[in-house]
Order: C-alpha cells, then sequence, then structure tokens
C-alpha cells in the first residue's frame, strides 16, 4: 500500500513546490517588490517635504522581503500538501457508508462464510481495496478464519487500525517541518535585519535614520508575517489530525458493529 501510493504522493508534493514558487516569486517580482519601492520612494520624498508628518504603513513593504517571500512559498506549500491528504482522507471517510460486506443486518457470520466475505473485498478495485476499512476487515477476516476465535478477529481490527493511524501520523512529518521552517525563516529576517541596522549606526549618529528605520523594518516585519502564518498553518494542521482520529475511530466502530458483533463459532441452532 505503502509503495504504491508513496510515488504519487511524493510527484504531487515535487510539483506543488514547484507551482508555488512559479506563482509567489512571479507575484513578487511582477508586483509586491516594485509595488514597495514605488511606496518607499514617495515615503522619502513626503518625509523631506513634512519632516513631522506620520507616515503611513503599506502592505507590500510588510512583505516585501526575501524571508517573507521564502515563508509565503513554504506556507503555500503545506497548504496544498495539507489539501492532498484532506483529500485522501474524505475519501477513506466516503466508504463508511457503504455497505462493503453486503449481508443482511441479521444473518450471522461463520468460519464457512469468511471465503465469499474475502472474494467480495478483494474483488473491489485497486484505489480502495488498500484504503483503511476494506484492509481492517479482510485482515479481521482473515484472522477469524484461521484462528476461529473471535477475539482475534477483534484484535486484528484494532491493530490494522493502530498501525494505519501510527502511519498518518508519521507522514505528517514533512508537514511539522514547515511548520517548524517558517517561524526559523522569520528569524532570520530578524537577525538580518537588526544587524543591518546596526550597520548603519554611525549614519543615525549623524541624523539620517531612514537606513536604520528601514532594516529594523526588515527585522519585525519577517517575524511578524513568518508567526501570522504558522498560526494559520497550525490551526489547519490540528484539523487533520482531528479528521485522521475521527476516521480511525469511525473505521473501528464499523468494523465491530458490521462484522465482530455478526461473528460465530458454531453453527446457528
Amino acid at each position: 500500500m505503502r509503495g504504491k501510493n508513496f510515488p504519487t504522493e511524493m510527484i504531487y508534493q515535487v510539483f506543488s513546490l514547484l507551482l508555488v514558487f512559479i506563482i509567489v516569486h512571479g507575484a513578487y517580482v511582477s508586483l509586491i517588490r516594485p509595488q514597495a519601492e514605488s511606496f518607499l520612494i514617495m515615503q522619502q520624498a513626503q518625509m523631506l517635504e513634512q519632516p513631522d508628518a506620520v507616515q503611513e504603513q503599506s502592505f507590500y513593504v510588510v512583505i516585501r522581503d526575501f524571508e517573507q517571500e521564502a515563508c509565503l512559498i513554504l506556507f503555500f506549500w503545506a497548504m496544498a500538501i495539507l489539501i492532498y491528504k484532506g483529500v485522501a482522507i474524505w475519501r477513506q471517510q466516503g466508504h463508511l457508508d457503504e455497505d462493503l460486506l453486503q449481508l443482511p443486518s441479521n444473518m450471522p457470520i461463520g468460519p464457512e462464510d469468511t471465503r465469499e466475505l474475502m472474494g467480495r473485498l478483494q474483488g473491489l478495485p485497486n484505489t480502495s481495496r488498500d484504503l483503511l476499512l476494506p484492509t481492517a476487515l479482510l485482515n479481521s477476516i482473515q484472522r477469524f478464519a484461521a484462528t476461529r476465535n473471535i477475539q482475534d478477529a477483534a484484535t486484528s481490527v484494532r491493530e490494522t487500525c493502530e498501525t494505519h493511524g501510527d502511519r498518518l501520523d508519521s507522514e505528517l512529518s514533512t508537514i511539522r517541518y514547515i511548520a517548524w521552517a517558517i517561524p526559523s525563516v522569520g528569524f532570520i529576517g530578524t537577525v538580518r535585519g537588526i544587524g543591518a541596522a546596526l550597520a548603519q549606526a554611525h549614519r543615525a549618529v549623524e541624523g539620517d535614520i531612514t537606513g536604520v528605520t528601514q532594516n529594523l523594518g526588515v527585522a519585525f516585519n519577517s517575524t511578524f508575517i513568518a508567526l501570522v502564518l504558522s498560526i494559520i498553518m497550525m490551526f489547519f494542521i490540528h484539523q487533520l489530525q482531528h479528521r485522521q482520529e475521527r476516521l480511525i475511530h469511525d473505521a473501528g466502530a464499523y468494523c465491530q458493529r458490521n462484522l465482530i458483533n455478526k461473528l460465530r463459532t458454531k453453527p446457528a441452532p
């Protein structure tokens, strides 16, 4: 299962990163940085004419630096991965509304029925057969056919759900790395901006504070944008984790209700 899905997801991640980079960088080159430069030139002219005037802020100036661009690229890349995984969870949740075993509600299941049930599950399309619910049902039926023990079948369902849950959690490692990387890139901008501001300290002593204020703006703006993006992204990460945990719980409950509770080891009277 993992070997089949991994290349597809990897290709999606690589191409989504390239697409996000092209779109964001194109927006910076064609719109954001030109607008920011125009605003700064206009602001400097106003300062020369009216030194005591309150200076306005521009969103383009706040996000114009390389650190903010990197943060936005990482953010939209992470959102693309979250969408991919969210769609995958939605597909799996769709099976919870299906009658995969196709049995009457009050029909008991004995060892003699297992071959037919396994054939139904193995006859599902490849895209469906490897998902959590069909896998849990098939593993449980195979365990019951081999041991004729209902407790073993229930244990198989629990083990399959736990294994699938661990795999889903481990597949969030890339998103967790991005969630860590975005604030780190913002702090790099802070260090760079403060360092550049200190390098302009001698000009501030002479009365020209333009360079100091602009570099301090780089320092604080990069951290501000990084923290805002991190807060937004962590919200969606927790929403995805909640959906994953709910899928695991609902799949286990489905197996318990539609399979485990119907199993019997002796012929019905």
